[in-house]
């Protein structure tokens, strides 16, 4: 993951035909879909199977691999190296001469050919930062002389009354994609994931080997904000919960590849049956500044990996993104695939809730808020390679804070749907009503999040918030009236029952004042002379 200081010039880029370029091969179909869809034990776990069936989210013929008849047929052209496979893409990242890897689009099973390059593939100059200009802070790690407990950090987003209530994760896979997971297998502070079996495997994409306790620490802080436990010193967000981990980054290069090696774990976890996928790594530059993205192509559609993570969310997986560090540079903007608007993008704000300086900036190129939400990520507290509690900043650990929390809310309410998670986090945010470019909508409630989803999942499992509105709100709320309905007796108690307000609208006038209630959430109970029914509120 790497954030960089932009300095821009602009100039003729001369392309060398022969030169090795980075490329995904597309095919045009799948030729044993068939096979694959009446067998789906073939292509996924029982745990995943069962996921699609939960959600009613159908097989399809992006669940079936890429054809080893095509992987093959690529491999054994002269020149061409294959280094990913995409099953979700139905492609192939390969290397090679421009000249050979164009020269792909003459086979019949060919659809299209993208190359990493965007002078190769847009055909035209542009204007790109000076690799002189670049300066490295790939995972950006601040070690601070402060030590402490993780309290804050939890209660800043009211997780504690989830823990509270006995939530921290049980029962929930979260797959951790970063940089590397050394010495998990030895520190006491992940002991407890050996003895109740809660770490189920893991692999190492970048190395293509087994050893995932290897590599850079970077992902073990990480896992530490989430899975972290020591008595009476430091407790993680989901300490119950079950964990992949997956090493796709590559901390001595960047290169498109890692977008392809994320993609391959995400399809991974994705045929595991993971829950929730939690990533602190982002992209907008590489080593090749040829292949660097530029602002309009954060739109959540151009990236190869944030293409990749759509699918994702449509297979009922929920996505936990760090937004990343550059608010201080001139880039300021978030990376892929924090761009992905089924991905809630995560901000940093310090202990007293002020947002960090360096968390990076929205919006998405097509307008959408992004970050979506802040957690803490300034002066955060984790477990380093020692064993011992430090203090770091980044938005690296404020994305896994939430994703953690995100696992104790799925598990309160084990019926969502990662749509209705999504929508109620945001909802439940401090600057719902008026977001900003670097908060998004702010700090996340769980709290209320979790109140919410209960009453929607025990007494309309399709209602949505968006029936009154705004919601949440802090003066009046508009209460929706049915056809032949004129008036509507409302009646707003807590989520104990007392009953706090109550009242008559009309229809020409179907507006409710709540000013005199204090923040928190409440039921809607509306009454007319032919319908009962019930809303959920939050005051703000």
């Amino acid at each position: 993951m790497r954030y960089v200081l932009y300095v821009f010039c602009v100039f003729i880029i001369q392309v060398s035909w022969g030169q090795t370029e980075d490329a995904w091969v597309c095919f045009k179909d799948k030729p044993a879909k068939v096979s694959f869809l009446e067998n789906p034990l073939r292509m996924l776990s029982p745990r995943a199977i069962e996921r699609r069936k939960k959600y009613a989210i159908p097989m399809d013929v992006l669940d079936v691999p890429v054809s080893l008849k095509y992987i093959n047929e690529i491999k054994n052209i002269p020149g061409i190296q294959v280094l990913a496979t995409s099953k979700w893409r139905n492609a192939l990242h390969i290397q090679g001469a421009a000249s050979t890897i164009s020269a792909l689009l003459k086979l019949d099973f060919v659809k299209a050919v993208y190359f990493a390059n965007k002078e190769l593939q847009k055909g035209k100059a542009t204007t790109i930062p000076s690799k002189k200009t670049i300066q490295n802070t790939k995972l950006s790690v601040y070690l601070s002389e402060d030590y402490g407990k993780s309290l804050r950090q939890l209660e800043m987003l009211k997780g504690d009354v989830l823990h509270q209530h006995g939530f921290k994760g049980r029962g929930i896979h979260i797959a951790v994609m970063d940089a590397g997971f050394p010495k998990v297998n030895e520190l006491e502070a992940f002991g407890h994931l050996f003895e109740n079996n809660q770490l189920l495997g893991g692999y190492n994409f970048v190395d293509r080997n087994t050893n995932i306790y290897s590599n850079n620490a970077h992902g073990q802080m990480v896992l530490s904000t989430m899975a972290g436990k020591l008595k009476n010193e430091y407790l993680g967000t989901a300490p119950e919960a079950s964990y992949y981990l997956f090493i796709t980054e590559d901390t001595q290069n960047e290169s498109p590849l890692e977008e392809s090696l994320w993609v391959e774990a995400a399809e991974k976890a994705d045929s595991l049956g993971v829950d929730i996928i939690s990533t602190s790594l982002g992209y907008t530059t590489f080593d090749n500044a040829k292949y660097n993205y530029t602002y309009k192509d954060l739109d959540g559609e151009t990236a190869f990996m944030s293409k990749a993570a759509t699918i994702a969310f449509s297979k009922g997986i929920f996505l936990v993104n760090s937004a990343g560090n550059s608010g201080n540079s001139p880039w300021k903007y978030i990376g892929v695939p924090a761009d992905t608007a089924e991905v809630l993008s995560v901000g940093a704000v310090n202990a007293e809730g002020e947002i960090a300086g360096f968390s990076s900036y929205g919006p998405t190129a097509d307008g959408r808020i992004k970050p979506d939400v802040c957690a803490q990520g300034a002066g955060v507290y984790v477990i380093n390679t020692n064993g011992t509690v430090s203090t770091v900043n980044g938005t690296s650990f404020s994305g896994p804070i939430t994703a953690g929390l995100m696992a104790c809310l799925w598990q309160a309410n084990p019926a969502a749907t990662n749509k209705q998670l999504l929508e109620v986090i945001r909802k439940s945010a401090h600057l719902f009503e008026g977001p900003r470019a670097q908060e998004g909508y702010g700090i996340p409630n769980f709290e209320e999040a979790m109140g919410v989803l209960e009453a929607l999942l025990s007494e309309n499992p399709t209602l949505t918030m968006e029936e009154v509105y705004p919601n949440p709100s802090d003066t009046v709320i508009t209460i929706p009236f049915k056809k032949e309905e004129q008036s509507l007796q409302i009646t707003i108690v807590s989520t104990v029952g007392k009953k706090l307000l109550q009242t008559e609208i009309t229809r020409a006038l179907p507006k409710v004042d709540i000013r005199s209630l204090a923040n928190g959430l409440y039921i809607i109970q509306v009454q007319s002379t032919m319908d009962k029914r019930t809303y959920k509120l939050i005051k703000k």
